[in-house]
């Protein structure tokens, strides 16, 4: 019946399949850029120029209908900046996001971006901060019903509430208890079922399972997968554990300081890695089968995102960067099955071919 009245509220059935079909999210050159700079006057008897954070810097990808792409990289990338840009909490900087062929750019008034927004929810990474402590749970499902005009009869909004909770394996019951009454993982349920209460086609995940034990985090990957195969979902997954993520992705892309170095379909990224970092992210993964394969761990840290370095910001930890890693930005390079990369060494075959990661083996873990 939950599906029957999720189809009934759709605005824009799913009749799309198959590549050559027109991508649900399009992602073009984004950017987001935060003024970080000290207090005016300071800047005056200091003599210093403002400071300004590249938090996002030219990020450009494309999510087809029903799939998943994941964002994955260190912390500081700009995977959640990404996330907050896409469902409309920043403003861009510079750059495009199209929703089913729509600039979002255009839609200037509440009224206009009501019959769009209600087709995308977001869910985030602390379940305990994310629902009001002072609410019930049916409260807190039912409100994107109320707000989005959905429904009015109470009667209805409790019946679907109830749906929605068993939808996500939790009981209707559960609706007049408070949320500091559920574990961890049951709490991540009711936020699933909260953005699932305006029927929407498209969420945007924040860490989702970050903040939960192991076990349950394989739970909540399963219950998404279930419900995106159910309701025909496509997912915007931000992560920073590589086994979640090859759990649940259709495409990858790998950030590192605001910029994309390497995206395309999951099952090349991690069978065949190109850019060093990528590669190195890998390499980080304990090597549970021991199989002996020799591994390039992760070196340095981080560089600022105020001061980043130039050319490819990876080079102070790449162990091919040369002088024209450190003086020229890499451009994107189209490289088999569908992937692209943004790496000098790899466009001049500088790099070794890559070995099979452990996080394959984590991967095949997640999955049985």
């Amino acid at each position: 019946m939950s599906q029957t009245l999720a189809a009934e509220n759709r605005e824009v059935p799913d009749t799309r399949s198959g590549a050559s079909e027109q991508p649900l999210v399009q992602v073009q050159d984004l950017a987001r850029y935060f003024d970080v700079s000290p207090p005016w006057l300071n800047r005056i008897l200091e003599n210093e120029p403002r400071s300004i954070l590249k938090a996002v810097d030219g990020v450009s990808f494309d999510i087809p209908r029903g799939k998943t792409f994941s964002l994955v990289g260190e912390s500081g990338c700009g995977k959640s900046t990404v996330a907050r840009l896409v469902v409309g909490l920043y403003q861009p900087t510079r750059g495009t996001i199209h929703f089913e062929g729509v600039d979002m750019a255009t839609l200037k008034t509440r009224k206009q971006q009501a019959p769009v927004r209600r087709r995308f929810q977001m869910i985030f990474q602390d379940p305990f901060a994310s629902l009001n402590p002072r609410w019930r749970v049916a409260e807190i499902i039912a409100e994107p019903i109320r707000a989005h005009g959905i429904m009015s009869d109470d009667g209805q909004i409790r019946r679907r509430v109830g749906e929605l909770l068993e939808q996500v394996r939790l009981s209707a019951r559960d609706g007049e208890k408070f949320p500091h009454e559920f574990s961890g993982g049951q709490r991540q349920r009711i936020s699933i079922a909260r953005a699932l209460a305006s029927n929407p086609e498209f969420l945007v995940c924040d860490e989702p399972t970050s903040a939960l034990d192991v076990s349950v985090q394989a739970q909540i990957l399963n219950l998404m997968k279930e419900l995106q195969k159910e309701l025909g979902l496509t997912y915007l997954f931000i992560s920073h554990d590589l086994a979640v993520v090859y759990h649940i992705s259709d495409y990858v892309g790998v950030m590192y300081l605001g910029r994309l170095v390497e995206w395309g379909e999951a099952r090349r990224v991690f069978f065949n890695p190109q850019h060093p970092y990528t590669r190195m992210l890998l390499d980080a993964i304990p090597d549970l089968e021991m199989t002996g394969r020799q591994r390039i761990p992760v070196a340095g840290e981080v560089p600022s995102p105020i001061h980043p370095p130039s050319g490819c910001h990876f080079h102070p930890r790449c162990p091919f960067a040369n002088d024209r890693c450190r003086s020229e930005t890499p451009q994107t390079r189209d490289f088999g099955e569908g992937g692209q990369v943004r790496c000098h060494a790899v466009e001049e075959g500088r790099l070794p071919p890559p070995g099979e990661s452990g996080a394959l083996a984590a991967g095949r873990d997640l999955n049985e």
